[in-house]
């Protein structure tokens, strides 16, 4: 047998009926497939509507296009932070079919914003979301909990299951002294809440604006959520580890009818004194196996910002645990001086 034809039945062939689709998925000068070649170590090869893919992952890199016309096909713009999500997804679940699992790894937010999970983690994290009142999402930063969470709570509001949108986060400082600042109330806790308004734009568009001005979508400081009742809507804390064990027993009391909650936070990056996350880490141990509330957790390699901020995280974390070795040596030397 030849190596072109041992390399032809080695290869997955794929079949793609709409042309002006398959330049989309191909890319300008076929960026994507050579991005993909480079990320699996594979061969990829379009003749006409066929495209063949060489290699040990070829099953794989069969998987990420097929997931990539399926959004192509659903009206989604495909780049590079795409196609590095399909890939990222289709190595870490196994068997992974792109149109069967389009319509729950994707929610519709507003009009005609789409917003698609980027990781498996997200995909559990938004399963979480449907099926229970109480979610906490856990993890570093960069991995899409807050801007999923809201995401999901446009969508309630957009579909009418729930009558307002309320996002809030501790007005802590961190790690700085802002001092003094000037205006109204409102122009005072603003910029606590900058990074809110900024998902809530990125998934709503201008919307979000008018519907501010309505009252539906609510954005405010969690001092200001004290003795309210919030019924018929979709609650969201940020920053969670910065809230103290009151504050959180606080907030999760205020859960109405019909309403349900999503607690964000990454334990790791609390600005309270002592940096640990008091109230966050309570409430975990505390509510882990109460009926009604779940645990989606994250990791490093959900990370979906800038490549870098993936390895940044790893290597705080593998320092963190170096140190964390360091310190309990350290201890056994001291117990065994202090015996000897």
């Amino acid at each position: 047998m030849s190596a072109a034809k041992k390399r032809m039945r080695e290869a997955v062939t794929l079949e793609f009926p709409d042309n002006a689709i398959l330049a989309g998925l191909s890319g300008p000068h076929q960026k994507h497939f050579v991005r993909l070649e480079q990320k699996l170590g594979v061969r990829v090869a379009m003749r006409g509507n066929i495209v063949a893919v060489e290699g040990a992952a070829r099953e794989r890199a069969a998987s990420v296009l097929r997931a990539l016309y399926a959004r192509l096909e659903a009206g989604e713009a495909v780049g590079t932070a795409e196609l590095d999500s399909e890939i990222r997804f289709a190595g870490e679940t196994a068997g992974h079919d792109a149109t069967a699992g389009l319509g729950s790894s994707s929610v519709k937010t507003w009009a005609a914003h789409t917003t698609r999970v980027r990781s498996p983690a997200q995909a559990a994290y938004l399963d979480l979301m449907r099926t229970h009142p109480l979610v906490f999402g856990v993890g570093p930063a960069g991995t899409g909990k807050t801007y999923l969470a809201a995401a999901f709570g446009a969508h309630l509001l957009y579909e009418r299951r729930v009558e307002r949108l309320i996002l809030s986060r501790p007005a802590l400082e961190a790690g700085e002294r802002l001092g003094f600042l000037p205006g109204d109330l409102k122009e005072k806790v603003d910029p606590y809440l900058r990074p809110l308004y900024d998902a809530l734009f990125e998934v709503m568009g201008e919307s979000c604006v008018k519907l501010m001005e309505q009252g539906i979508i609510e954005v405010a400081p969690l001092a200001f959520m004290r003795g309210r009742t919030l019924s018929r809507a979709f609650v969201i804390l940020d920053e969670a580890q910065n809230c103290t064990a009151a504050q959180m027993k606080m907030f999760l009391t205020r859960l109405g009818d019909e309403s349900r909650m999503v607690v964000a936070g990454d334990p790791s990056q609390s600005d309270l004194a002592g940096g640990r996350a008091e109230g966050l880490n309570q409430a975990l141990s505390i509510l882990g196996n109460v009926e009604g509330a779940a645990v989606a957790r994250f990791s490093e390699k959900d990370v979906v910002r800038h490549a870098l901020v993936t390895r940044i995280v790893a290597a705080y974390n593998a320092a963190e645990d170096d140190a964390g070795v360091n310190r309990t040596l350290k201890r056994a030397m001291k117990k065994d001086e202090s015996k000897g």
